[in-house]
């Protein structure tokens, strides 16, 4: 495969190629996407981000600022429009 991207294979036995350092298989992140909820409406590396950093609900995403959500590895300036909603739509909003 060209483009520098590497062969990997996830602890379920995946296969895909990257060019970077993310052990992130895109196969589980399609098997472990949500169905509903805030985390279901996100890209992968964003909800990802989220997960990793604890944030599992919209009550913990509200303990956040905007910017300290921005700092994480993953979430984009295109997350935040889908998240504050997300909190609008159950009367919660970002920490100020």
């Amino acid at each position: 495969m060209s483009g520098g991207k590497i062969l990997k294979i996830c602890e379920k036995g995946h296969q895909y190629y990257k060019s970077s350092d993310c052990r992130s298989c895109p196969t589980c992140n399609k098997e472990n996407k949500p169905k509903s909820g805030f985390l279901s409406k996100l890209s992968s590396p964003a909800r990802n981000a989220l997960i990793h950093e604890g944030i599992q609900t919209l009550e913990e995403l509200s303990s956040y600022t905007e910017k300290e959500i921005l700092k994480l590895h993953g979430i984009g300036p295109a997350s935040i429009p889908v998240l504050r909603a997300s909190l609008e739509e159950e009367g919660l909003s970002f920490k100020d």
